[in-house]
C-alpha cells in the first residue's frame, strides 16, 4: 500500500515542538530527522572508520535487604549480578532491534561492571562498548546500562517494588569526527 498524503502528512510532532524546546539549536543539527522533520536513518558509507568507544552509567536504589540478597548471593532466583551483566552485554549486541534509527553494529568489545555501593544502598552499573567503525557506540552503551538495570529491577522485584532505576546517562564517547567527550561530573 502506498504512503499517503493526506492532511496530515506534511505534520511533524518533532518539527512542530523542536523550536519552543530547543530554541538555540537548528534543526539540521539533528542528524534523524531531515529538513521536513521526518525522521531518517544516517547514511553513514561515506563515513571514514575510526575506534570508537562509549561508556555509560546508571544506578539501581533498593531497601538494605535487598542490596544484603544480592551481595550475599541469596536471591532465589540466582546470581542477579552475573544475569544482569549477560542481559546488559546481550542489549547492547541487540540495540539496533531495540532502537528504530540505530545501525546494527559489530562491537568489538562489551563491558559491564556492577558494583554494590552499600552506604547508598545502591547498584552501579558501569558499561563500555567498542568498534572500529563509521558511527559511535553511545546507544549501545546507553542500552546496555538500561537492560542490566532492568534485569536486576526484574529479578528482585518480588521482595522490592520500590526499587528505583535512575541516573542512566553517557560519561564517555571518543572516536569520529566529533571527537572526544566526557560528562560533567554530578
Amino acid at each position: 500500500m502506498a504512503h499517503q498524503q493526506g492532511r496530515f502528512a506534511k505534520y511533524s510532532p518533532v518539527r512542530n515542538i523542536f523550536p519552543y524546546c530547543y530554541p538555540d539549536t537548528p534543526m539540521d543539527k539533528l542528524t534523524h530527522i531531515d529538513a521536513d522533520g521526518t525522521a531518517r536513518m544516517v547514511d553513514v558509507g561515506g563515513k571514514p572508520e575510526t575506534v570508537r568507544e562509549a561508556r555509560a552509567e546508571a544506578w539501581v536504589r533498593m531497601q538494605e535487604q535487598t542490596l544484603t540478597l544480592i551481595e550475599t548471593g541469596g536471591h532465589r532466583k540466582g546470581d542477579v549480578i552475573a544475569v544482569a551483566r549477560i542481559a546488559g552485554i546481550q542489549a547492547a549486541k541487540r540495540c539496533a532491534d531495540l532502537i528504530p534509527l540505530c545501525h546494527p553494529l559489530m562491537l568489538s568489545g562489551i563491558d559491564v561492571d556492577i558494583a554494590l555501593d552499600k552506604p547508598g544502598s545502591r547498584v552501579h552499573i558501569t558499561t563500555a562498548c567498542r568498534l572500529k567503525g563509521a558511527t559511535g557506540v553511545e546507544m549501545e552503551a546507553l542500552t546496555a546500562a538500561s537492560v542490566a538495570a532492568l534485569t536486576i529491577y526484574d529479578m528482585c522485584k518480588a521482595v522490592d517494588r520500590g526499587m528505583v532505576i535512575e541516573g542512566i546517562r553517557l560519561l564517555h564517547k571518543s572516536g569520529g569526527r566529533s571527537g572526544e567527550w566526557n560528562a560533567v561530573e554530578v
